[in-house]
């Protein structure tokens, strides 16, 4: 495994610890982090001293989503990394930029980016072994992503969860929602891009357990100490029997209609305002103003 830029790996007894580390970006999503989140989970995966993975990140917060401020200021979305080999699996070698939104828009540039980044986000919904995410500060946009695509949610009380996104400029891409909550719940959340507290998630079925900010860690090691004693080949049958029902219920097709529509929302005429806006004034001002009038402008703030 190469070396992580956008996250720490390391194997505790029968737990594998994947930690987001750009804590100055709020661990703001890369491209390179969809990629590195694979390779961990493999890593994982073919351990066969690991039981269950346990996801988290470092600093004030989980994860404020996209790092956008260079794609949102500069109609930028990806960048080559030279360092990759040509063709390796996930990676955008090739520069993947947005034609300015007044001009011609080929739809399957945006979906050849994001696809790949789904296929990131699902390895943890594909890992043969439970994954368990710890959500501490906030966990919006695009963050949500890896959050529920991960078997269990522990989160904090006063924890913020949610996709602002909804409101403007984006689409979430695992589509997950509707799978974990229920339509008429992930409308609610989806129809108004509000958040959710860590208790409103227990309540709602979001996660399966909160907890005050001084017992979280506690209460989240309690989980997976009790899934590491359970038998790697019992917790793959579980695992892959459970997952059939979201399968069986469409869910492959559900994101390639959700990651479509996430290049589309870039390109419609709220989409270009915000990024003019994004241009002339920042992202943190856009995202400020798009979140204004629902009285929650704190969003911004997620992004470092």
């Amino acid at each position: 495994m190469q070396t992580l830029k956008t996250m720490t790996y390391a194997v505790d007894g029968r737990i594998a610890r994947i930690t987001l580390n750009r804590p100055e970006r709020g661990n703001g999503i890369t491209m390179d982090l969809p990629v590195e989140l694979a390779q961990c989970v493999e890593k994982a995966n073919l351990d066969p001293r690991v039981h269950v993975i346990a996801l988290s990140g470092n600093g004030n917060g989980f994860c404020g989503g996209y790092d956008l401020v260079d794609s949102a200021e500069k109609l930028q979305i990806g960048e080559p990394d030279p360092s990759r080999p040509e063709g390796s699996p996930l990676d955008p070698k090739v520069q993947i930029k947005n034609h300015m939104p007044d001009s011609t828009w080929d739809p399957m540039v945006d979906y050849a980016m994001m696809s790949r980044n789904v296929k990131g986000f699902m390895s943890l919904f594909h890992s043969d072994k439970p994954v368990v995410c710890k959500v501490h500060g906030f966990c919006v946009a695009g963050g949500t992503d890896m959050a529920l695509c991960s078997d269990q949610l522990v989160i904090e009380d006063d924890a913020k969860i949610g996709y602002p996104p909804a409101r403007v400029w984006g689409s979430p891409t695992t589509s997950i929602w509707a799978y974990r909550l229920g339509v008429e719940k992930a409308k609610r959340l989806l129809f108004t891009g509000d958040c959710l507290s860590g208790k409103e998630a227990v309540e709602w079925g979001l996660a399966i357990e909160s907890a005050p900010a001084d017992s979280l860690d506690e209460r989240f090691e309690v989980l997976l100490g009790r899934i590491a004693q359970m038998p790697i080949n019992q917790l793959v049958m579980m695992k892959l029997l459970l997952n059939q029902t979201m399968s069986a219920q469409g869910l492959h097709s559900m994101q390639i209609l959700g990651t479509v529509f996430d290049g589309i929302t870039r390109h419609t005429a709220e989409g270009y305002a915000f990024q003019q806006t994004s241009m002339k004034k920042g992202f943190k001002e856009a995202v400020r103003e798009r979140d204004e009038p629902f009285g929650d402008f704190g969003m911004s703030s997620f992004k470092g």
